[in-house]
C-alpha cells in the first residue's frame, strides 16, 4: 500500500532525476543545491511515513538528530548508517559555502540511490513489523 507520504518521497525522488539528467529551465548553477534539498526531503518525508506507523511518539521531535539516533534499534543498523550518513551529506551540500566545492552530479546521483534505497528499506522494515505485530497477536 502506498501512502500519500510514500507517494511524496518518491514524488522529491523523480523530480531529483530530472534536475540530475536534464536542463530544466531557471535552474543554472541552482540545481546541485535544489537536487540536495529535494534528495534531503524525500528522506525526511520516508522517515516521518515510518516513525508515524511504527512510533508515533518520535515524529513529535522537531529536531531530527535523536530520529536518526534510534533508528538502528527500530530499523537496523544498516538501514541508520545509510540514512544518517545521506541526510548529512545532503545537509552540507544545501548549506554550501563559498569556499567549499558543490556536490557533483556523480555525488548528487550515489546520494539519490542511497536515498531511494533507504525509502525502500524503511517501507519494508515497516511491512515486517507489522507482520511480526499480526503474528504475535
Amino acid at each position: 500500500m502506498t501512502t500519500p507520504t510514500a507517494a511524496a518521497a518518491q514524488s522529491c525522488l523523480d523530480t531529483a532525476d530530472q534536475l540530475l539528467t536534464s536542463v530544466m529551465r531557471g535552474t543554472r548553477g541552482a540545481w546541485p543545491r535544489a537536487c540536495a534539498w529535494l534528495l534531503r526531503l524525500a528522506l525526511e518525508t520516508a522517515m516521518d511515513d515510518y516513525w508515524l506507523r511504527s512510533r508515533p511518539e518520535i515524529v513529535s521531535m522537531r529536531a531530527r538528530s535523536p530520529q536518526f539516533l534510534v533508528l538502528d534499534r527500530y530499523a537496523g543498523r544498516h538501514i541508520a548508517a545509510r540514512a544518517g550518513y545521506a541526510w548529512s551529506a545532503l545537509s552540507r551540500a544545501g548549506h554550501h559555502h563559498s569556499y567549499e566545492l558543490g556536490l557533483t552530479a556523480g555525488e548528487l546521483r550515489r546520494l539519490r540511490e542511497m536515498v531511494a534505497a533507504v525509502v525502500h528499506d524503511l517501507a519494508r522494515a515497516q511491512v515486517e513489523q507489522e507482520r511480526g505485530a499480526d503474528d504475535g497477536a
